[in-house]
């Protein structure tokens, strides 16, 4: 690997815009051995540690383990209310030592979580590791205590040259990038409705989405009105209350579990020079999965022609439009060609020209816990149990974001 390595390196300095962040070689190392979740829902009156905790459970179960089993916990940084080990040995009612890392939970660190915990384990601080993220953001909303767009308008540069402007909040961030994209490659709103449409038709038929009873049509779509110039509502993501957890733990060791084993093949991640503010971003049609998919091809050893099924963090369509050109689908300009024709839907495996891309709705149609459940998702099609199989899943692809950072994330059914 590295010669490859080498050749990404020199990749990325091309770039004036962005670049890779070098991770040394951690394939096969990992495996998740369990996952679980709790109901997604709008308002619940739950709260996020409850939610995170029975997540916790089911997915220590699902890999055949008991609580004192497990010695690390990882969760995601600046988000409130996350579990903690202390959280952890009150509930379960355990003593043991827990390695802890803020590196972990959903969306890049979803993907990244795979690279730190394979250092964790190796180091042995840890040997079986659970990820967990939770968000009760719908009942927050409801009650008015809070929504995602807090941080953006808190944070002072935003706050003083972004916010007077109009600049604000998320749907206006994302709807200039993809009036960009139609401007500069001329994307047409039939082509981007592919996204919500094929995303809400997985949530059709999936038991677990919220969408899972609200059907909808191009028709039906297109005589949405605007909510931010080319987005209507269908393509922004859901606000949701939920959580979900995967276990971690050697590879070597994994072939003990009840489940088949997920091998974590590849780790990439990409940032944006001048983050967290995407407003001075010099690529506007791009995203930072031009740096983090190469690189976790590279340490994977394949390519984007190689994977059967994906998981796109798709907080607005555009944003998942962009990252599927980004992953090397298509050349860049050409993503709203390339998805025309079912070829995200489950029923189109790779075999017959298709890439099936989040087959439990997304965070557009199942729930917006930002990419954990994305994962979740990508265990089961590997394992052959999800609702909506996609034929001979062998190799999957999660994709992360944050806006000023991506992550990619390979997994492999091998055994």
């Amino acid at each position: 690997m590295a010669q490859t390595i080498s050749q990404l390196k020199q990749r990325s300095g091309s770039f004036d815009w962005g670049h890779s962040v070098e991770l040394d070689d951690v394939r096969g190392e990992v495996a998740i051995v369990g996952i679980g979740e709790t109901e997604y829902s709008g308002p619940s009156d739950r709260n996020a540690k409850d939610m995170a905790l029975a997540a916790v459970a089911a997915a220590i179960a699902d890999a055949g383990l008991k609580p004192q089993d497990i010695d690390g916990l990882m969760i995601s940084p600046g988000i409130s209310d996350q579990l903690t080990p202390e959280d952890f040995r009150q509930h379960f009612q355990v003593t043991q030592d827990i390695w802890f890392s803020q590196e972990g939970g959903a969306m890049i660190w979803g993907a990244t979580c795979a690279h730190t915990a394979a250092h964790a384990i190796r180091a042995r601080k840890a040997r079986n590791i659970v990820n967990v993220f939770a968000v009760d953001w719908a009942t927050a909303r409801a009650r008015g205590t809070g929504t995602p767009g807090d941080w953006h308008a808190s944070e002072p540069m935003k706050a003083g040259f972004e916010l007077p402007y109009g600049w604000f909040p998320q749907p206006l961030y994302f709807a200039t990038f993809m009036h960009r994209h139609m401007h500069e490659f001329g994307t047409t709103d039939e082509q981007l409705a592919q996204l919500p449409l094929t995303f809400r038709r997985h949530a059709n038929t999936h038991d677990g989405a919220v969408m899972n009873a609200r059907t909808m049509s191009l028709e039906e779509y297109l005589a949405r009105p605007m909510l931010a110039d080319p987005f209507r509502v269908e393509d922004c993501c859901l606000i949701s209350d939920g959580a979900g957890a995967f276990v971690m733990c050697a590879a070597e060791r994994a072939k003990d579990c009840p489940h088949p084993q997920v091998v974590v093949e590849g780790v990439g991640r990409g940032c944006i020079d001048g983050a967290p503010y995407i407003s001075q971003q010099k690529k506007l049609t791009a995203t930072p999965q031009t740096f983090a998919a190469p690189w976790a091809y590279a340490m994977a050893d394949c390519s984007a022609q190689d994977l059967d099924v994906i998981a796109v963090y798709d907080c607005f369509s555009g944003t998942a439009l962009m990252q599927i050109e980004d992953m090397g689908f298509c050349e860049k300009g050409e993503g709203g060609a390339f998805v025309e024709g079912n070829r995200l839907h489950a029923s189109r495996p790779r075999s017959q020209g298709g890439i099936p891309c989040n087959t439990h709705g997304g965070l557009l149609s199942h729930a917006y816990v930002l990419g954990i459940a994305h994962v979740i998702e990508l265990v089961r099609q590997l394992r052959g149990t999800a609702q909506n199989q996609v034929d001979d899943v062998q190799l999957a692809a999660y994709a992360g974001f944050t806006a000023d950072e991506g992550a990619t994330m390979i997994l492999s059914n091998r055994c």
